[in-house]
């Protein structure tokens, strides 16, 4: 499986963190990086981008619109958009591809194939809910991450681990390795 990999602003890292972990057993990762997902890095995870490096195959430029990825020839099966800010959506649901996370998310959604974005912002407006809804009425999925607690969690792993699950289960991967301590 080859996965192309989107990290934005969002608050939410130690979710795109825990799931580049799990997915490089099962697929082949490129992954592209925001400016504003850069800065949350450091923030919330206190790593540099290296970290976030050595679980991919290849990492492209975020502002690089040229890319072999841009282009509706570059074979992948799935966008996977984790975190995913509210701006991001916003340009995804308006078809404005100034970036190459956009560009991307828009080829999966013209092309057929599969775009996962882990919407991470409370509360919504209304605003936000009609982007998300522009983006699920073209072949979007969107993924909350709103964790479950019916699996009785035992700390923080335990939750962000309970979303990696969803995200596998969405791309018909094997979940059965996610732990929940």
């Amino acid at each position: 499986m080859r996965i192309i990999f989107c990290i934005t602003g969002a608050s939410g890292a130690i979710y795109a963190m825990s799931c580049l972990e799990h997915l490089k057993r099962e697929a082949e990762i490129h992954l592209i990086i925001s400016d504003a997902a850069r800065i949350v890095i450091q923030k919330e995870l206190n790593q540099d981008l290296g970290e976030f490096k050595k679980l991919v195959d290849k990492v492209y430029d975020f502002n690089d619109i040229g890319s072999p990825l841009a282009s509706s020839s570059f074979d992948f099966d799935a966008v996977l958009v984790i975190p995913c800010s509210m701006k991001t959506l916003g340009l995804i649901a308006s078809g404005i591809a100034s970036n190459l996370i956009i560009r991307v998310c828009d080829v999966a959604l013209k092309e057929g194939r599969k775009l996962i974005l882990m919407i991470r912002e409370t509360p919504l407006s209304f605003i936000h809910i009609e982007n998300m809804s522009k983006v699920k009425k073209a072949g979007g999925i969107i993924l909350p991450a709103s964790p479950g607690f019916y699996h009785n969690p035992k700390d923080v792993s335990d939750l962000v681990n309970f979303m990696v699950g969803k995200v596998c289960q969405q791309l018909g991967l094997n979940q059965s390795y996610i732990k929940y301590e």
